[in-house]
């Protein structure tokens, strides 16, 4: 049976108009950072162009070597500027900074990421446009982000300030809770195929409980 990560893991679990307060586990993941517009900037288009490829041979070496197989999970992302109200309520992209991210199922060992890694050099050195140009920055890492409150919005990226707006000014503090880590978000619609008012995104935010 293929596994649905995101159908299974509590953390993708979110409803629009519902905020809700999770412990989010210690989970790891493909990454690669950037920054700047992901709109306009090349080095976004050539971060998928390296962590598909990856992702996509370590599902066919699960199914393979371990008997089981997967559906990739989600593309995510981490969000943040100096100034955070660049990103929640200015949506300055030119000051943003990033980093995009692919689950990797906690079956799977390191080994079989840095076999993946070195699969897809090799398959990219036979072809006319060679390895992705970001292969050798793509990288293992886990995030413990604890206690976190996440929504689902349905709707364009950049109709997403009211909704942060709600969750860091009201929610939060009205629960006695302060932002702590950063901006997370869990895509779960291509924006190649989905009309932007259709977008099922994510919000998540790690946060600390007040002392006061």
């Amino acid at each position: 049976m293929k596994i649905d990560l995101k159908k299974s893991l509590d953390s993708y679990r979110a409803r629009v108009g519902e905020f809700r307060l999770l412990q989010v586990p210690a989970l790891r993941y493909l990454v690669l950072d950037g920054q700047g517009d992901p709109n306009s900037d090349p080095r976004y288009a050539a971060t998928l162009q390296a962590l598909y490829p990856v992702a996509y041979t370590l599902k066919f070496a699960s199914k393979q070597e371990l008997q089981r197989d997967y559906v990739v999970p989600p593309l995510e992302g981490l969000w943040w500027a100096g100034d955070m109200e660049v990103f929640t309520s200015a949506r300055d992209k030119s000051q943003w900074e990033w980093a995009m991210m692919l689950l990797v199922p906690d079956w799977i060992g390191d080994e079989m990421v840095e076999a993946a890694i070195e699969a897809v050099r090799i398959k990219g050195a036979k072809t006319a446009a060679g390895p992705p140009a970001r292969l050798d920055d793509v990288r293992l890492a886990t995030l413990e982000e604890g206690l976190c409150v996440q929504t689902l919005h349905v709707g364009s990226f950049d109709d997403e300030a009211p909704v942060l707006e709600e969750m860091h000014h009201g929610f939060i503090p009205d629960n006695r809770l302060y932002l702590t880590g950063t901006h997370h978000e869990v895509y779960f619609s291509d924006p190649r195929k989905t009309a932007p008012e259709k977008l099922r995104t994510l919000l998540r935010q790690p946060v600390l409980q007040s002392a006061v």
